[in-house]
């Protein structure tokens, strides 16, 4: 599972020596502004600054400082006027997203400023010399804001930068399990070598015997203390068989000892494969569920590029949704959606309790497996889907629009709601369709789509907004 932090981000404040003749303490000024600014934004990162970059040597040792510490990301301010060239072997040598900020001490311009103030407040015309810098040093894989560092506009947008660079660190280091592929389902299909060159993920094909073992050394005790817990969290059909409810239980918690031993931040098991190894009762459906609540990727039948964008998209903003289009309301203009039975409960409306059912389930040939089922809390939600084009050419294509409040429908045992998209349900079907978007989504509460973007611009992947 991927740690829950607040983002890793240094502060590189860039002048020159050359001020501190013309003005005595300049230095130390215009440090505590850049200590001001990191305080500021305390809420939405963690920061580093550990002084003023005056000359080549400092940005050197500086920049190399916070990629040595694999910080998720740096953000550049202007403390002064500094000539960018100084910065260019940083640059170079430089593997975390970038940030300028073009801001300055005070926001306003008055009739008492003299030359100290308008030397205090240079920074933009060296913002500009910087960002031709980095756009012919590294090209314009980086963000940029022109903002007052005081406003919510830019706490706002940091944070944003902030989520997305350290979801970026999170997929270079992510570690994801393939158990088993759908036969035939080609949009899930990727190049595992470009995925990981592109997008960060390792991805590695895992075996059922492992999962069983795993299964097979937890205790009854364990199994009783969780079978409490669930019964504590759902609302449990009286049909429930006990033995179900206890080897769905048995299999999560197998489940759980499996990624963490392993270290893999999410997982995508195919149904077919729990019948196939002929030692399983049931499919996944608890276990898929649980861990997707606890902060785990997951996506079905082997899509380990979904998965591994629902164990981003818990690093973007809490409570990541596995799901897909299941059919379309013309009348709503929304889409229905569902999936097989696995869903982050987390998203669940709060005025209505998730039930475990006791479900029929024909998919895998197996036992009933226990399902959450719920509808996703109403509101705005972000919706997207990673398509490998070819070679290394990847996009994300993201649909913006609400979460309706529906009626219940008592026979669908999984989780579902409906979607509506805001530009309406032909065009996005059009657009999404066209774009290449895949069968699976991962799905967020609250409009999202900017983390994402910024996520698509620090991998170099195409954002394609439907």
């Amino acid at each position: 599972m991927l740690s829950k932090s607040k983002p890793k981000i240094g502060l590189l404040g860039i002048m020159q020596e050359l001020y501190d003749k013309s003005l005595p303490g300049i230095t130390e000024r215009q440090e505590t502004y850049a200590r001001e600014v990191c305080h500021q934004l305390s809420d939405v990162a963690d920061w580093e600054f550990p002084k003023a970059a005056r000359n080549r040597q400092d940005i050197e040792e500086i920049l190399g400082d916070f990629n040595h510490k694999r910080l998720d990301g740096v953000m550049i301010i202007m403390l002064t006027y500094g000539p960018a060239m100084r910065t260019v072997r940083a640059l170079q040598n430089n593997n975390l997203p970038l940030l300028l900020a073009n801001i300055q001490p005070v926001p306003e311009v008055t009739t008492e400023w003299d030359m100290a103030d308008l030397t205090y407040n240079q920074g933009i015309h060296g913002a500009q010399d910087m960002a031709n810098a980095i756009l012919r040093t590294c090209g314009d894989r980086f963000e940029v804001i022109s903002a007052d560092w005081k406003s919510s506009d830019f706490r706002d947008f940091v944070g944003n930068w902030a989520k997305a660079a350290q979801a970026a660190a999170a997929l270079r280091r992510m570690r994801i399990a393939a158990i088993g592929k759908m036969h035939g389902m080609g949009d899930t299909l990727s190049d595992e070598a470009a995925f990981t060159r592109i997008i960060g993920p390792e991805v590695n094909r895992e075996y059922m015997g492992e999962i069983h073992r795993l299964m097979e050394a937890v205790t009854d005790k364990d199994i009783d203390d969780q079978v409490a817990i669930e019964r504590e969290r759902f609302v449990v059909d009286d049909d429930m068989p006990e033995k179900n409810l206890r080897y769905a239980v048995r299999m999560y918690l197998g489940f759980r000892k499996f990624l963490e031993e392993n270290n893999y931040q999410g997982f995508s098991a195919h149904f077919d494969t729990f019948k196939g190894d002929g030692r399983f009762e049931q499919i996944n459906m608890l276990a898929a569920s649980n861990l997707m609540a606890e902060g785990y990727g997951y996506a079905a039948e082997g899509d380990t590029n979904t998965a591994s964008m629902v164990a981003a998209g818990h690093v973007l903003e809490d409570n990541a949704h596995f799901t897909e289009m299941y059919a379309m309301d013309f009348k709503r203009g929304s889409m229905l959606m569902s999936h097989m039975g696995e869903g982050n409960w987390k998203i669940a409306r709060k005025d209505k309790p998730v039930r475990l059912a006791n479900r029929v389930l024909g998919i895998g040939d197996l036992e009933n497996p226990p399902t959450t089922v719920f509808m996703a809390q109403p509101g705005a939600a972000t919706m997207v889907s990673l398509v490998h084009l070819k070679g290394e050419e990847f996009r994300l294509v993201v649909s913006f629009g609400e979460i309706l409040d529906t009626e219940e429908y008592p026979t669908i045992e999984m989780p579902y709601f409906h979607f509506k998209p805001e530009n309406g349900l032909r065009e996005c079907n059009d657009n999404w369709l066209k774009a290449g978007g895949t069968h699976h989504q991962v799905l967020h509460h609250g409009d999202q789509r900017k983390k994402w973007k910024m996520l698509c611009n620090i991998l170099g992947i195409e954002y394609k907004e439907v």
